[in-house]
């Protein structure tokens, strides 16, 4: 049976990049959605041809029909949904951050594991077609030895427009719910002062943080942090010997800059990520003997590559690439930059 799939939460994000791509794979059934606005999730469901609506997402989990759901709600109260959603026997993608302590994080990672559930977090940048492209040909270049060893990995995110398609959702005047149970958003010592800028480390910076282990190695050691009052942040990460520097800045205005380099002893590799919301692959160039290439791009987009693995892992019962337990690894990290911080550290 096609797994049925609930969409909980049906904001711009949840629309555009799950909804729609989920709506249109025919491996699945999009059988209900849930919002504590009413005109949006009756607006929604009209859009994507829903029949069934939901005000909460509990009423949406007694449905029998939902075996999988997506969790795209305000940022809080993704843990508790996701908690309740897994204790309740079924399958989980949620947006990042999956939680704000890496404490939070191992609750929801044991109850997918105790209930034996695919638990994957949207991490879609691991989906992209290009970055795929780029796992290969790191892969070939290493070993092979064609451009030698290499020496070092550099990083950096100056987030400004995310790209997004205005005609993919529809939106409606009504305030954003309140009533949510929400989870606390940093480690008990963490000042609250401090919390705005680590909420935005984990649901901006986060991304390129979490393609760096899925290329370079799962579990780096943290060197050093240097995170401002802007929330602009320089993190220095080793990968079993391969030192990796990330520059990270969140703008408001400006075009989306995102990518990895990887520098080898004769010659490179780079990875230009596109904008979040952007429908389009990562560029690929390979610098080599003095000259380089940019590796050919298709049509595709990793939002929907995200949403097709979702469904493909639930009914091949695969580890996601983005997993709960992976992703654990990128809270953590996160926690150890911001108390080093916070103790007055490097």
């Amino acid at each position: 049976m096609k797994p049925g799939i609930g969409i909980i939460g049906t904001g711009m994000v949840g629309q555009m990049c799950h909804l729609a791509n989920f709506a249109a794979n025919p491996a699945c059934r999009v059988v209900a959605i849930a919002d504590l606005r009413p005109d949006l999730a009756a607006a929604a469901a009209q859009k994507f041809g829903i029949s069934r609506v939901y005000g909460t997402h509990r009423e949406l989990l007694a449905d029998s029909e939902v075996s999988a759901v997506v969790v795209v709600t305000k940022r809080r109260a993704t843990g508790p949904i996701v908690l309740d959603a897994l204790n309740s026997g079924r399958h989980v993608l949620s947006e990042k951050p999956m939680a704000y302590t890496t404490v939070q994080a191992e609750t929801l990672v044991e109850a997918a594991r105790r209930q034996d559930l695919i638990y994957s977090i949207g991490y879609m940048k691991r989906h992209d077609a290009g970055v795929a492209r780029a796992l290969a040909e790191l892969a070939r270049i290493r070993a092979d030895q064609s451009l030698g060893r290499i020496v070092a990995a550099r990083g950096w995110c100056f987030g400004g427009d995310t790209g997004r398609a205005q005609d993919n959702f529809v939106m409606t005047g009504e305030a954003r719910p309140d009533g949510l149970e929400l989870w606390e958003d940093g480690p008990d010592w963490m000042p609250h002062a401090m919390r705005p800028g680590y909420d935005t480390f984990l649901n901006v910076f986060s991304h390129v943080i979490n393609l760096a282990r899925y290329l370079l190695g799962p579990a780096p050691t943290l060197l050093e942090s240097t995170i401002e009052a802007s929330g602009a942040a320089r993190i220095a990460l080793d990968f079993n010997g391969i030192g990796c520097t990330l520059d990270l800045v969140n703008r408001a205005e400006g075009s989306w800059r995102e990518g990895l380099t990887f520098d080898f002893e004769r010659g490179g590799l780079t990875i230009e990520l596109p904008a979040p919301f952007a429908d389009q692959e990562a560029q690929v160039i390979v610098d080599q003997d003095g000259a380089s290439t940019r590796l050919v791009r298709t049509a595709s987009w990793a939002f929907r590559r995200q949403a097709d693995a979702f469904v493909a892992d639930i009914v091949d019962r695969k580890i996601p690439l983005a997993s709960g337990a992976d992703s654990v690894t990128d809270i953590s990290l996160a926690e150890m930059a911001y108390r080093r911080r916070a103790s007055g550290t490097a």
